[in-house]
């Protein structure tokens, strides 16, 4: 059994890895659009000190990594830090989560660094409402993106839906159709109140329960699945004859906090249990020193909560601990 088994016997081998808090586009449901105060980049982990976070926890049973930011690409010479993290013994599997706007130009290269997987955010197929979204970039670079990680063989290549009610709801008869022609697995995503759990975050919540009404509403006739490579938290479907598949991700309606099986090491260097609980624990006086980096882990998973509450702010009820103040652009993705 792996030594990061938290009190609630859930076992951890998975580290989410934010390399940068900055990004190219200004998502709605992430960051602000103006008066974003980034990290100096004084203040980032560097390489060397993510390969050493990465290798104690290795030795403490983590076995998969996932890359995201901000943008990870925006991170200069990310292909070096994924061919050092491939190297470390024990790690079999890692994946990036990208907006796709780089992606293009250095597919072939993160493929042949070591990267494994590509989870590609796209919230719409029509260019003018990915502005709308995204509030700058290009929709046409992000399918150049997509295109890119098909050809190189990247697998499975992960889309991800953020679904926003009166803005891209609309659109889910799309995404279903893509995950039925082509080999892409299409995840829904519920709009989380990670550091700002305000009036339009409520506006804007819809919950996945209704990617299966429109789904019955069209007459695709679905499958529940249970075989899909890193599918994770993800509650997995194909519609009959469909070369890819789509994915429901209800961390508000439905979470999933029973399984959970991750940590989140910011880019700012602060080891987090919980992706929307406050609680940090810095490793930057632990790095060099292998043995207090391990302690650091320890800790936690002591103090990681049972579960994260997020839907008692759709009620505004009271909760057991204090939510992060952190965007999720902050955080990691």
């Amino acid at each position: 059994m792996s030594a990061l088994t938290d009190r609630f016997g859930r076992i951890h081998d998975y580290l989410r890895i934010s390399v940068t808090d900055r990004c190219n586009l200004r998502c709605l449901y992430c960051m602000p659009e103006e008066g974003v105060e980034f990290a100096p980049s004084s203040e980032l982990l560097t390489y060397d000190a993510i390969v050493q976070v990465v290798e104690t926890a290795a030795s403490l049973g983590i076995s998969k990594l996932r890359i995201t930011g901000g943008e990870p690409l925006v991170r200069p010479d990310l292909e070096d830090l994924i061919r050092r993290l491939a190297a470390i013994p024990g790690i079999r599997d890692i994946s990036m989560t990208t907006n796709g706007i780089m992606l293009a130009d250095r597919a072939e290269a993160l493929r042949s660094a070591g990267l494994n997987r590509v989870n590609i955010s796209l919230d719409t197929l029509d260019p003018a409402r990915f502005r709308l979204i995204a509030r700058r970039g290009d929709l046409k670079r992000v399918m150049e993106g997509i295109e890119a990680a098909v050809r190189v063989g990247f697998g499975p290549i992960k889309l991800n839906c953020v679904l926003l009610k009166g803005i891209n709801e609309d659109e889910i008869a799309s995404f279903l159709k893509i995950s039925s022609e082509q080999p892409l697995h299409v995840r829904f995503i519920e709009y989380m109140p990670i550091g700002h759990a305000d009036e339009n975050w409520k506006s804007h919540y819809l919950p996945l329960s209704r990617v299966l009404e429109i789904a019955e509403e069209q007459q695709f006739e679905v499958t529940r699945l249970h075989d899909i490579v890193g599918n994770g938290p993800s509650e997995d479907y194909r519609i009959a004859g469909g070369k890819g598949s789509f994915g429901l991700i209800h961390p508000v309606s439905d979470h999933f906090c029973q399984r959970c099986n991750r940590l989140r090491l910011t880019a700012d260097g602060n080891l987090k249990p919980c992706l929307y609980w406050v609680d940090e624990l810095n490793v930057k006086q632990a790095i060099g020193d292998p043995a207090a980096l391990r302690e650091l882990f320890m800790r936690a998973l002591d103090i990681k909560p049972l579960n994260h509450e997020m839907a008692a702010k759709l009620s505004d009820e009271s909760q057991s601990h204090e939510p992060t103040g952190r965007r999720m652009s902050q955080i990691g993705g």
